[in-house]
């Protein structure tokens, strides 16, 4: 069986994280490799707390598991990347990477079928899980590239216009099957190395949100499928580092990172229209609730955010052109 090296993410959940490796090393029973644990720079002790527990559990006794600082927090990339370039313990390249967070608990079997799935599929690059919540309803966790019509349709949210641009609808139905997507939420993915080596690793100019999109988006492009496998199942409480079922404001990383996502694939042209679809799209989704007199169920401010970060960006991106350009002495 093919070595795996595993690597789970922690920001400041030293007890959850805890709890995701136990329940990872039950899934890792019997597969060659090693689970990295990689504190992100918490700064409050998880670090500490989360290698003292692996030493008393004989979880580091024999290499099994490894608990490291990453010294920095660059995000979920970066965090991620360290780990994967940490390599195994004995310093040999891993067959597979797998990435678990820290708030996900495979089921016993969840991470062997990943594993079998890439032995018997050569030719695929990326596997993900099916992503349950605690209520163990399965979550929408394959989907479809973003793009400008999905921009407008997803601001919409209007039965015609989501109907007339199905085709583009990023998120997709719960596949009832094993299935090629565009691209996979990182909760439970596990990815080739040798596609690594040829796409590279996580973008880290991605502070947190879209960088799983941007490196799936350069493994399709490559030719390596991304496969979702239904019998893989995760249980994933769901943003318990990010907050992000708590905000009350769209942070400014998430809207840097979807400016990024858009500048990088295809351009800052393809940007700007992505960005004026959205809040077509938003205007539209507004209206309707206006008349409704329901609320609008975006967080406030959403739609001015979205445009003055726009504006924002045009004028960095001004700025750095000019003072790259051509000098005159």
């Amino acid at each position: 069986m093919s070595n795996l090296l595993s690597i789970i993410l922690n920001y400041r959940t030293p007890e959850m994280t805890l709890k995701s490796a136990e329940a990872a090393l039950v899934a890792l029973e019997g597969i060659p490799g090693s689970l990295t644990i990689v504190d992100n720079d918490s700064g409050d002790g998880s670090y500490e707390k989360i290698l003292a527990a692996a030493e008393e559990r004989g979880w580091t006794k024999d290499g099994r598991v490894r608990v490291l600082q990453s010294g920095h927090n660059g995000g979920f990339g970066a965090g991620n990347n360290f780990g994967i370039r940490a390599g195994l313990p004995d310093g040999s390249a891993p067959d597979y990477v797998y990435i678990l967070n820290s708030d996900a608990f495979p089921e016993p079997d969840a991470i062997r079928v990943l594993v079998d799935y890439l032995d018997a599929n050569p030719a695929v690059g990326f596997v993900g899980s099916a992503i349950l919540n605690e209520d163990g309803e399965i979550e929408t966790t394959a989907f479809r590239f973003p793009s400008i019509a999905s921009e407008f349709e997803g601001a919409a949210r209007t039965g015609p216009i989501t109907r007339l641009l199905a085709r583009h609808v990023v998120a997709l139905p719960v596949p009832q099957e094993n299935v090629a997507v565009d691209w996979l939420a990182g909760a439970s993915m596990m990815m080739r190395r040798k596609t690594l080596d040829q796409v590279g690793l996580f973008d880290e100019t991605f502070f947190l949100y879209f960088e799983e999109t941007d490196l799936c988006r350069r493994t399709h492009l490559a030719g390596w499928p991304i496969v979702y496998l239904r019998d893989s199942r995760v249980m994933h409480i769901g943003s318990v580092s990010t907050g992000m079922k708590k905000w009350h404001r769209v942070p400014g990383y998430w809207l840097d990172s979807r400016q990024y996502y858009f500048s990088k694939n295809p351009g800052r042209g393809y940007a700007t229209l992505a960005t004026f679809a959205h809040l077509a799209g938003g205007v539209i989704w507004r209206l309707r609730h206006l008349v409704s007199r329901r609320n609008s169920e975006d967080p406030p401010h959403f739609l001015r955010d979205l445009m003055t970060h726009w504006v924002r960006a045009r004028s960095l991106s001004s700025s750095a052109a000019m003072a790259s350009g051509p000098k005159s002495h």
